[in-house]
This record gives C-alpha cells, structure tokens and sequence, in this order.
C-alpha cells in the first residue's frame, strides 16, 4: 500500500483507557515525514496543539469533530454555525438539567457555571475555556464551530430523541457516553480529510483511517484502508473495512508498524 495520509481519533483508539498516547506513536511520526499524520478528534484545537506539542509542526489537527482543521496554526478548513442555528440549539439545552452546553469556538470554548465533576470533564477537552454568567451572550463573541452538550450519567444515546425536533441543516451528533455534538449537517471528520485530501491533491485510495465511535463514521467512509477498533461502536464496525485491535492493546500502533 502507498499509504500518504493516516487520519487518527483519539479517544478510544489512539489513546488507550487511561488516555495515554502509544509509546512509540511519537517516534513513528518524526520517522515517517513521507506520510501526514492526521490527528482528528471532538476536541478544542488549543487542546490538541497542547497535548501533542511534541508533534506540532509534524502534525495535521482535525478539531471539534471535523469543524476547523489547522496545520501549523493556519486554518485550512473552517466550518461555522450561523448565530440563530446556535440559539436555537441553546434553547433546546437549556431546558433540560441534565444537560450542561458547551459552545465551542475558534478562540475558546464557553461553559455555564456548574458541578466540580461536570467541569472536570469539560476542562478535560478544553485548554482554552471560559465560565460564563450568560451563555448567550458568548455567540457573538467568536465563530462557533459546534455546541457540545454534556449530559449526566451516560445518558447521552438515550437523550438523542430530543433532538430530533431540529431542522435538517442541524445534526445530533453521539460522541461519546456523555457528550452529544451539535453542528451543522455538513460537520464530520470526514468532510474535512476530503478537504485535506483535495487541498494537497491525495486519492482516498492512498488515506487510511482508525476510529471507535459514531462520531467517526463519515471518517471511515472517507479513507480506503479503514479500522474500527476492537472496543469500537457494532456500527462502525459494519462499515470499516478492517477491524483493530483494542486501544488498551496497542491496537492503533500494531497497524502502523507493520505499513
């Protein structure tokens, strides 16, 4: 295979259950220049740019589930919610108690007050992160790429029906146990490998991808050679075209390092 582009999620594939990275996923990178290496992930970009400062002139970041994509600092693909899209996101939210909205911007992500647990969660995917009296207000503070709900006590798969009530430019989006993702229809990780792969002229047959969760589904879609893990959701593995060992069992980096 003339493997050039490998898109990678992070939670639940290239991190394992502790949320560490591979040890040897970094030397891979720097000894292989000939490919780009795609991180593609839910998270705030300043995060990802933190978290792999390492990497950063080496990688490409996907963030906010396939809303902005940056390499070196400069934005290559940006995909923005209009305001009255966010307001009426917001307003379903928050009606509901259980759920905690975090808008997610190209500056900052901006949170209401709330419990100590719910913000360690958040905290945990935003490095850039602003506690707001009135969460309204922050939609003319920034371009918002997408709204993450958190919702207590893994109710996220069953709290979906309630958003069924937006309209068809808007999309529900399952990221995890907790977390729904709501952005535009035209928002996913894929979306935005085609937008690499067309900027810098690479043939999907020549990109391959690796993820776990139904927020990875259209990136599955976008690449050839693609892996659900192990521990992944029993729809991604019905589309992928391979399936990977688990993230606790090096499962990312037992492909890799036998390309």
């Amino acid at each position: 295979m003339n493997i050039k582009l490998i898109a990678l999620d992070m939670d639940g594939t290239l991190l394992d259950s502790k949320k560490n990275l591979p040890s040897d996923f970094i030397p891979w990178v720097k000894s292989h220049p000939e490919i780009m290496t795609v991180i593609a992930s839910g998270r705030q970009y300043h995060t990802l740019a933190k978290d792999f400062y390492m990497l950063k002139n080496e990688l490409m970041f996907i963030a906010e589930n396939g809303g902005l994509v940056l390499k070196n600092d400069e934005i290559i693909y940006k995909n923005e919610m209009k305001k009255e899209d966010i307001k009426t996101c917001l307003d379903i939210v928050v009606k509901h108690p259980d759920m905690t909205p975090v808008l997610c911007g190209v500056k900052s992500a901006y949170m209401p007050k709330a419990e100590p647990e719910i913000f360690k969660q958040v905290d945990m995917y935003y490095v850039n992160l602003e506690v707001v009296d009135n969460i309204y207000d922050c939609i003319e503070k920034d371009s918002i790429l997408k709204l993450a709900v958190n919702i207590k006590n893994f109710g996220a798969e069953r709290s979906m029906p309630v958003f069924s009530v937006l309209e068809k430019h808007l999309k529900p989006v399952l990221s995890g146990d907790s977390w729904i993702d709501l952005s535009n229809a035209s928002v996913n990780k894929g979306e935005a490998v085609k937008a690499i792969l067309n900027k810098y002229g690479i043939d999907r047959k020549n990109a391959m991808s690796f993820g776990d969760y139904l927020n990875d589904y259209e990136l599955i879609q976008a690449c050839e050679e693609s892996y659900c893990m192990e521990n992944g959701h029993p729809d991604l593995k019905k589309i992928a075209k391979y399936t990977a060992d688990t993230n606790d069992n090096d499962g990312v980096m037992k492909i890799l390092r036998n390309l």
